[in-house]
């Protein structure tokens, strides 16, 4: 009666081989976990970081009976032939050089969202997977491949009309979370000085970009603050709303955050037929409210979303609707305990081995750098 049925293993028997690039917070906390538990489907050959003691540090992570090869070059790592995949979870701004560099090693690429920082950088990554045959590369959505807002896209297109939606994503200290983890990562300082420089240079080589050279926005601090953490923390709502609602067509009105104090910013987005509210800031209160929720005239549909960073928190859907004797339901579906981390990276064993095209593909995460443009420019208005 509670005894467990039989693990089978990988269905095509093959263990993707995965080569990481940047061991810092979210390699530490969720992809070598997460990878330790999905060890039937595969394993951490190779570590590359600038720092030699998070490489260090990480490496002893890592589940298997051998341990992973160790280097300070990302072109070794993307050159290796023990190297399947490539899981990029470096500084924003170096996606593009590097991602640049596993595609013309002929390998599949994992990008940590966002893509990038700008569009130029974008369309060379989409550029580079087109030369390497195309679908070789795949941006980490993980909220979009969560089983209730999977649930939830299906589930909205019975409400009808759509009348109006919100999209929240009000969140405290991640190191509040990430500290309940018991993942124990760590940070270092060991830094070469040309590399800290040049993390340096290619941020504010990339601001300007972005804002001043495709966006026409002064570059100010203010301007700056708002990019970085449209990019960080917006990205993930702003996929999630495309994938349910679709894109925009504008932006009616934009309140960015303060360069002081905790940041809060929102918006309102307006669509053909109904407008959404966008809210979302960081402070110092240890929750994690985040929420996409859309109206119609006889049910609600609720997407509640849970820190990512403790494993197994699931994603679920609250369905609220008036029965035809004009009674009230709410449901709450939870369709599995499997966080969105795992279900991602299943997602990632399907599109490398079997060749399912991801749905998160470059192209598809062009489209939030061109909302983060509608709401900066809407500032100048």
């Amino acid at each position: 009666m509670f005894s467990m049925k039989p693990t089978e293993a990988a269905p095509s028997g093959r263990v993707v081989r995965v080569g990481i690039v940047g061991c810092g917070m979210v390699t530490q906390v969720v992809h070598i976990p997460t990878m330790n538990f999905l060890s039937h489907l595969f394993q951490v050959t190779y570590l590359c970081d600038v720092s030699e003691n998070a490489i260090e540090h990480s490496q002893l992570k890592v589940a298997g009976t051998s341990k992973p090869k160790t280097t300070r070059s990302v072109e070794e790592l993307c050159s290796a032939p023990e190297v399947d995949l490539v899981l990029i979870a470096t500084n924003d701004a170096f996606h593009a050089s590097q991602s640049m560099l596993a595609l013309q090693a002929n390998k599949h690429v994992f990008i940590e969202k966002p893509i990038a920082l700008t569009l130029r950088d974008t369309d060379l990554i989409i550029d580079a997977d087109e030369a390497a045959g195309g679908a070789k590369v795949f941006i980490g959505y993980m909220r979009r491949y969560a089983a209730a807002f999977n649930d939830a896209v299906k589930e909205v297109r019975s409400i009808g009309q759509i009348r109006y939606a919100r999209v929240r994503d009000i969140i405290g200290p991640n190191s509040v979370f990430i500290a309940q983890s018991g993942t124990y990562p760590r940070t270092f300082s060991d830094y070469h000085e040309e590399d800290s420089e040049a993390l340096r240079t290619k941020t504010h080589n990339d601001i300007e970009q972005a804002l001043q050279a495709e966006l026409g926005i002064p570059v100010t601090k203010e301007t700056e603050m708002m990019w970085q953490m449209l990019s960080i923390l917006g990205s993930h709502d702003l996929s999630a709303m495309r994938e349910i609602l679709g894109m925009p067509k504008g932006v009616v009105g934009f309140s960015p955050c303060a360069t002081t104090g905790s940041p809060f910013w929102s918006a309102i987005f307006q669509y053909p037929d109904f407008a959404v509210a966008y809210e979302s800031g960081i402070d110092q209160v240890a929750r994690f409210d985040a929420s996409i929720e859309i109206f119609g005239d006889t049910k609600t549909v609720k997407v509640c979303i849970d820190t990512p960073f403790i494993k197994g928190l699931p994603t679920t859907m609250v369905v609220k609707d008036s029965l035809p004797d004009g009674s009230y339901r709410e449901s709450t579906i939870r369709r599995t305990y499997e966080d969105p981390y795992t279900l991602e990276l299943k997602e990632v064993y399907e599109w490398v081995v079997h060749g399912k095209t991801p749905k998160t593909g470059p192209t598809d995460a062009r489209q939030d750098l061109e909302i983060l443009g509608m709401l900066m420019k809407a500032i100048a208005k």
